[in-house]
Order: C-alpha cells, then structure tokens, then sequence
C-alpha cells in the first residue's frame, strides 16, 4: 500500500542499511535488538536510526508483530551550478529545475562548479548523497 511518498511494512522485515520513519523523519536503520518474549507480552524490537537529511539519533520501540512508515526514496543525478562556503545551486539533470541545497561536511571540498551528483529526496526533502565526478 502506497500513500503519498510513504510504504508500509513489518518491523520483521527490517534490517540493518534500510530505511524507516521514525517521528516523521526518514532515517537509515543502523542497530536492531530483539528481546525475547515475556510471560506477558509479544517480542519487542528496539529500532535505531540515524535521519538522512539532518544526522539526528532516533529510536523506535514496537512489538515485533508491528507496522512500519518506510520512505519512498528517490535517487537522481544533478549538476553544480555553483557553490558557496555552506550551500551549492544545484540543476536536476531531467527536469532542468534548479535548487539550493546545503553540502554535507564531509563533501566540502569534492563539490565543485561542474560536478555531477547524486541526490536523495524523500518526504519532499532534498540531500547530497554523493559525488560522481566533475
């Protein structure tokens, strides 16, 4: 099932590398722990993911049995206009639409004028994923 730019899934089906919303931001799964079922209860799962677009920690506590938002994630290819100290104009190479995005800081000094990108989008946000060449 598919609403706006958001799937649905178990939290079986996680696994470490994947992506999942967590409170609304869309983060990549780097630790999954499992306890084991109680006298009382279903197993749960302890989710920890880090946010795509802003780096944040976030967790996530379901029963194992649970559902999951996972975000529909887009990669296309982009091309710097410009750049300045923190940010660079960047040209969708399908569309031709142009946008400001900030660089990463470990991409602060391989993303220049010229240089072909990657970026990801989901949630209707935008992020530099990586440099291709230039």
């Amino acid at each position: 099932m598919v609403t706006d730019e958001i799937t649905y899934g178990s939290m079986k089906d996680l696994k470490v590398g994947r992506f999942v919303m967590i409170d609304g931001i869309a983060c990549r799964v780097v630790d999954i722990e499992t306890s084991a079922p109680g006298k009382h209860g279903a197993a749960k799962m302890r989710i920890t993911g880090i946010g795509i677009f802003d780096g944040q920690k976030k967790t996530l506590l379901k029963p194992s049995s649970g559902d999951i938002e996972v975000p529909v994630i887009t990669k296309k290819k982009a091309q710097v206009v410009s750049v300045t100290d923190t940010t660079a104009q960047v040209m969708d190479l399908e569309t031709y639409e142009t946008f400001d995005l900030p660089i990463p800081d470990d991409m602060k000094h391989s993303v220049k004028a010229g240089s072909e990108i990657e970026i990801m989008e989901a949630s209707g946000r935008k992020a530099i994923s990586r440099v291709m060449g230039g």
